[in-house]
């Protein structure tokens, strides 16, 4: 087993995001990013690989403790600095705190300023009335109202909380990885998830993300914890429950697929806590019982509704995207997607009207594409070595979650495909742990295969939209 990231991997990561972005710079050189945009994706994609490999390598001698305040710590700085550089560079650039071309960011925000002003009750009424119109995204905007009412609509303080949730996050996955997988590849995994670029970027946007992200990584934590520890108590199997249904109210889809990777890991994990019948016969009651409540709410009607509409958002997001320039969009189908979800989104290395957003996230992308031949790697290891049972849960969630989004309409969007990134963050430290000589050998493919896919993409991006 290798205990940290290695510095060949590292360096070899850096120089295919180079000869990638170089290519693609020559090839296509009337839509070539600026340099500024260039250096950034740099910055995060070096910094990612770099700091992972020497971190990782350096932390082995550390007491978990120091660990978990150094990886905190780190996590926090890193984007309490994003957060405040990306605030007012915004705010000189687009004459506000928000985004380019932002839209949810901007509603939320809205949304909850005039609601703060309004009596309690009216909110209520507004959010889960008989004329609301369902559960799923109720949950950021009623945050937002609540710290509203009780700061004032001042944008900086939910993205400092973002901060603190994120940093959180960071050392939740640790823990969850390190049981697992073990505390060595807990570590590989809390220290990406530390320097993950997109991660770090969504803590300067308004958007539900980061407090979504956490709940989701505090569920599978929780969970996880109830499914191996030998003590209970009223608290340990009460947070997953609240945590289970807080995700609801942030996706549906989500919410659907804890439900599900909850009960994969019941049914699947290979644990000596779990062999014993009374215990599992309990966790299953515990999760009959809830699907017995959800079907007499409007939880499972919602997740209906989506799963019957699944072909006809798919159409519709196709016929936008074409109406929107984007004329290839029509063969982005499920069938085509889902074989590549895993690396999915690809980098944006072109530049095009509109795609501010997506250059910002460009370093990350590229380590999402580079860094899945490790999660095709977890796969493999995990059922060569009959361990997949322990597993499960994790690898239900991830999977399933990516697998509705890969049959959707949203499969290349990458605030879509975000939940699935603490799961195969995971993934991707436990194929990093499990290297061997010949599966490196398969990685310099791999290495080809992903500038092919990002000067592919790029080639993509601009015939769609009728620059060729």
């Amino acid at each position: 087993m290798i205990p940290f990231f290695p510095k060949q991997i590292s360096n070899k990561a850096i120089a295919v995001y180079l000869i990638a972005l170089s290519l693609v710079s020559f090839l296509y050189f009337r839509y070539s990013i600026p340099v500024w945009r260039m250096g950034l994706g740099l910055v995060f994609v070096g910094g990612f690989f770099l700091i992972s490999s020497s971190w990782s390598k350096g932390q082995a001698r550390l007491q978990d403790k120091q660990f978990v305040e150094i990886l905190f710590g780190t996590a926090f700085a890193l984007r309490v600095g994003w957060m405040l550089v990306s605030y007012f560079y915004y705010s000189a650039v687009n004459g506000n705190p928000f985004e380019f071309d932002a839209a949810d960011s901007i509603g939320y925000h809205e949304e909850a300023e005039w609601l703060a002003s309004e009596p309690w009750n009216n909110t209520l009424e507004f959010y889960f009335g008989p004329e609301s119109s369902g559960i799923s995204d109720v949950g950021y905007p009623l945050y937002l109202t609540l710290l509203y009412k009780v700061f004032g609509p001042i944008v900086i303080i939910p993205r400092f909380l973002k901060c603190l949730l994120s940093a959180w996050m960071c050392v939740l996955l640790y823990k969850l990885s390190s049981r697992s997988f073990g505390k060595s590849v807990g570590r590989i995994a809390g220290i990406m998830c530390c320097l993950m670029p997109n991660l770090i970027i969504y803590c300067g946007y308004h958007l539900k993300e980061t407090e979504m992200l956490f709940l989701e990584v505090a569920f599978l934590e929780r969970m996880d914890y109830v499914m191996r520890v030998r003590r209970y108590s009223l608290w340990n199997i009460l947070a997953p429950i609240l945590l289970v249904g807080s995700l609801f109210f942030f996706r549906t889809a989500l919410g659907g697929v804890a439900v599900f990777a909850f009960a994969s890991g019941v049914v699947f994990l290979n644990t000596p806590m779990m062999k014993k019948g009374g215990r599992r016969v309990l966790l299953i009651g515990w999760g009959a019982l809830a699907i017995t409540f959800a079907a007499g709410t409007t939880l499972i009607t919602e997740v209906e509704s989506y799963w019957e509409q699944r072909e006809t958002n798919v159409t519709d997001k196709r016929d936008s995207q074409t109406a929107r320039g984007n004329k290839w969009a029509q063969y982005a189908t499920g069938s085509v997607m889902a074989p590549m979800i895993l690396g999915l989104p690809l980098s944006t290395m072109v530049f095009t009207e509109g795609q501010e957003n997506q250059l910002t996230k460009s370093g990350g992308n590229f380590v999402r594409t580079f860094m899945a031949f490790f999660a095709f790697l977890a796969i493999w290891e995990a059922i060569r070595q009959k361990k997949w049972r322990d597993f499960a849960m994790i690898g239900a969630f991830t999977i399933g979650y990516l697998g509705v989004i890969s049959i959707s309409g949203y499969s290349n969007a990458e605030r879509f495909l975000l939940p699935g990134l603490p799961g195969l963050i995971m993934m991707w430290a436990y194929g990093i742990s499990e290297l061997k000589t010949s599966s490196y050998k398969l990685l310099n493919l791999w290495c080809i295969v992903v500038i092919i896919a990002e000067i592919g993409w790029a080639y993509f991006k601009l015939g769609s939209r009728g620059l060729l």
